[in-house]
């Protein structure tokens, strides 16, 4: 096997489970670098961090990675350089300077025009349907038809959900209620919320969609590893049980038990295939009773912060970019459309058992837990120093108070 050294973009969660999968697979410590350290990644011996001021910024993080690249193929020419983005702000930074980095590094990049066609929502959905693929009904304002009060004539009936169009825009403003995502009620309730996104400073498009009925456990997410020439290797679909509530993380998955929909996994394949994708795409989408239908609600051109449920259940996703990026196996022409039987987890397990709604998917994961067939992204047996141990606990303890404090249909449980 060719050496090689995994360069991680980021520090969070999503971080710290690409970080395990290379070290499950290979026992190899990747290298991090991030602007800032998040807890994930702390006090860990499988992953190496770094901290550059500002290194979200064009500019930085430019000058920082070519010199890093020069330098590191200076002192260790036959080490391939292996780069993945694990956050949007990094994964659009490396299709942005994509074509410089590629003299020192390996990683899958897409063409900035077609990296931005899929990160703004607005032009997702615009190739949704020119793919023929499903998403909810969507009236998109701009910051202009905010003040014309567009947003007060929409095709369908309220409860609506209200999205920002530019997730990274949305993450460097703040107002009172802000939240990453809204379900609201009432005509009122979305005229404060809308103009005091726009008064904080945000100027990209909103998205207003009609609200698929029904919890968390309605929610899929499909990761799938798509390789360098544009062929899908690999796709895994997971089942959500439980989100975190917090206003500013909601939407983020606590609790994935793995499903399997063939149709679902031809479809998408179908798709990114046509448009040429390649690295790992992760699809949020929301099961909707009126139709029987699953109503696509974004992209993320990278793994998502749950993805290690698909390492836990058998399909290593650090194999998938080095047997691609680094060995340049060629493929066989068989997706595989992985199937699972293990439970993972965010959150430690009384608040699994306290807050997923009863029916067969919780008897299922209770089952799981019970069997021991279930993980968690940050509890490594091989990685779980003191200083790891009490951070771990920490985290937990502050998902503990969370859900107590947010879950607003904790009453409606038995």
């Amino acid at each position: 096997m060719k050496q090689f050294q995994p360069i991680l973009l980021g520090s969070d969660i999503n971080a710290y489970g690409m970080a395990r999968a290379f070290h499950e697979a290979y026992g190899l410590t990747s290298l991090a670098i991030a602007h800032f350290q998040l807890s994930p990644t702390k006090f860990s011996d499988i992953v190496d961090v770094t901290i550059v001021e500002h290194f979200d910024d064009p500019k930085v993080f430019r000058a920082y990675m070519l010199q890093l690249g020069q330098k590191m193929k200076t002192a260790h020419p036959d080490v391939t350089l292996l780069v993945i983005p694990c956050g949007d702000v990094y994964a659009n930074l490396l299709s942005q300077f994509g074509e410089e980095m590629r003299r020192y590094f390996v990683f899958n990049t897409l063409a900035p025009a077609l990296n931005r066609q899929l990160s703004y929502k607005n032009t997702f959905y615009e190739t949704c349907e020119r793919h023929g693929l499903p998403y909810p009904k969507t009236k998109v304002i701009t910051e202009e038809g905010v003040a014309r009060h567009d947003y007060r004539d929409l095709p369908f009936d309220f409860p609506v959900a209200m999205k920002p169009v530019d997730s990274a825009a949305w993450l460097g403003i703040d107002f009172p209620g802000r939240k990453k995502a809204f379900i609201i009620d009432t005509p009122e309730e979305l005229d404060t919320l809308i103009n005091r996104s726009y008064q904080a400073g945000y100027h990209a498009a909103m998205v207003i969609q009609d609200f698929i009925p029904g919890d968390d456990s309605r929610m899929r997410v499909l990761n799938a590893y798509v390789d360098r020439h544009h062929h899908v290797r690999m796709m895994f679909l997971g089942h959500p049980l439980l989100e975190d509530p917090t206003p500013e993380a909601v939407g983020n998955y606590a609790a994935i038990i793995p499903d399997y929909n063939e149709q679902l996994f031809d479809t998408i394949k179908r798709f990114l295939e046509d448009i040429k994708y390649e690295g790992v795409a992760n699809f949020d989408m929301k099961y909707d009773e009126r139709d029987g239908g699953y109503k696509l609600f974004e992209i993320n051109l990278r793994q998502g912060r749950s993805s290690y449920f698909v390492t836990l259940n058998g399909y290593n996703l650090a194999r998938y970019f080095v047997e691609d990026l680094v060995e340049d196996t060629a493929f066989d022409g068989k997706t595989v459309y992985g199937k699972g039987s293990k439970l993972w987890m965010e959150i430690p397990r009384p608040i699994f058992r306290t807050y997923v709604y009863d029916g067969e998917d919780k008897r299922r994961g209770l089952a799981m837990l019970e069997n021991g067939d279930w993980g968690t992204t940050l509890e490594y047996g091989k990685d779980m120093n003191v200083l790891r141990r009490l951070m771990i606990h920490h985290m937990f303890n502050i998902y503990k108070r969370r859900y107590a404090r947010y879950f607003r249909q904790k009453a409606d449980l038995k």
